[in-house]
């Protein structure tokens, strides 16, 4: 039996420490304060009685759970991320619990008229009656992935004072810069030594996920020449007005607003200009490999006609792929994702299994060489002040880890 209380002082003490990622860093970790959490797990680790704890000049944390039965068994492992999104603040978290929740609006902050209410978030409809932890409304929470590193550990301790619940050799890894995309970029899938894994990186409880999109990003540069407005007259080229047709050009219902499911978007998520220059940032998705091609083949070309029509190269993109699809890499090791859905029926949960619309450290990692499914880690509203989780859900995965390395133990698959 998981106590509820301990993950609860578990997890706030992980949210209330900033690990914001910065996308413009080039260290790893990408700021100084990731530090703070990652030295602190490592002593955690520790101190629950968790083997071969190491952290490297990274920050990645590794540690293992040797088994406790004489067969052999397929050596598992369980990696979260420790950094916060940079899109929003996580300056000084002040988590708020909500017990017995009642269905109705939660008003999280007073002074700024902000409220976390069903009406719009329908998924609290789905935890009446349970215990939410929310932000004040000013911050994110960080449940993205404290949540999923509070669930691990508190797996691994439970795993640890309960020896007669059977269990190979279980590794445990905590990853900086997730949120920027760099999470798996410096992990060492050797050290880590596991044959499969799974991320607790996942949403609503009940989450199962071995497909994600494939992505790149895309900049775009467009390049004017000012001139006095009052002497501008066949001379001035105005960058932003070129830059709009650049975006009006794309299909416009093919944007996140506008998708769901396996349909792919192009997402203009910056905009910085004036006159002279102005710089498009897009995020490029898609499931099916043959289309996300496609949308950048898209953007290339509609690049090389605006600068025909200007008669200039006035307008260049840079296209970087950032990951692909895992199901690629899953799907010849089915069992694995089998192992998970047996474990959540067994406990009661319904799988709810679901491509991701975003990717998770597990598809760079499957990719590596460490085939990694998605569970999910309980959280909702990811990544601004509207995020909340419910400590159930945390409980509730919490045992699907132990489960996994139970059922695996069994050698049935």
């Amino acid at each position: 039996m998981i106590d509820k209380q301990h993950i609860i002082n578990r997890f706030i003490s992980y949210v209330t420490i900033d690990t914001q990622s910065n996308p413009d860093s080039e260290t790893t970790p990408s700021t100084e304060k990731q530090w703070h959490l990652a030295n602190k797990l490592a002593e955690e680790l520790k101190a629950i009685g968790m083997q071969d704890v190491s952290i490297d000049d990274n920050a990645y944390i590794m540690a293992t759970l040797p088994s406790n039965v004489a067969h052999h068994v397929p050596t598992i492992g369980f990696i979260s991320h420790f950094d916060t999104s940079p899109d929003f603040t996580a300056t000084q978290v002040k988590p708020q619990i909500i017990e017995h929740y009642n269905g109705k609006d939660i008003v999280l902050n007073v002074a700024e008229n902000i409220i976390l209410s069903p009406d719009y978030f329908e998924d609290l409809h789905l935890y009446k009656g349970q215990t939410l932890i929310t932000t004040d409304g000013t911050t994110l929470l960080g449940a993205d992935d404290k949540a999923g590193i509070c669930e691990i550990m508190t797996a691994m301790e439970y795993l640890i004072n309960h020896p007669e619940v059977k269990h190979g050799t279980i590794k445990v890894g905590f990853t900086p810069d997730e949120e920027i995309g760099r999470g798996a970029h410096k992990f060492d899938v050797k050290k880590f030594g596991a044959d499969w894994a799974y991320t607790m990186d996942g949403s609503q409880i009940g989450e199962l996920e071995y497909e994600n999109f494939n992505a790149a990003s895309a900049k775009v540069r467009v390049k004017g020449k000012s001139v006095h407005p009052g002497y501008a007259k066949g001379k001035m080229v105005n960058s932003l007005y070129i830059a709009t047709e650049f975006i009006n050009s794309l299909p416009r219902l093919e944007t996140p607003e506008h998708t769901d499911e396996y349909q792919g978007f192009f997402h203009l998520h910056t905009v910085k200009g004036d006159v002279e220059e102005t710089e498009l940032q897009y995020i490029i998705r898609d499931h099916d490999f043959g289309h996300f091609e496609a949308r950048k083949d898209m953007m290339l070309k509609l690049t090389e006609e605006l600068n025909s029509q200007y008669e200039e190269d006035i307008i260049s993109i840079e296209i970087k792929d950032q990951y692909f699809n895992m199901k690629e890499k899953v799907e010849p090791v089915m069992h694995i994702v089998d192992i998970a859905e047996d474990a959540m029926k067994q406990l009661g949960i319904k799988p709810i299994i679901k491509p991701i619309r975003g990717g998770t450290d597990g598809s760079q990692l499957s990719f590596m060489g460490l085939p990694c499914p998605n569970i999910f880690a309980g959280g909702h509203n990811f990544h601004g002040r509207y995020e909340y989780v419910p400590v159930e859900s945390m409980i509730k995965a919490t045992e699907v880890i132990c489960k996994i390395a139970e059922l695996t133990a069994l050698n049935e698959y």
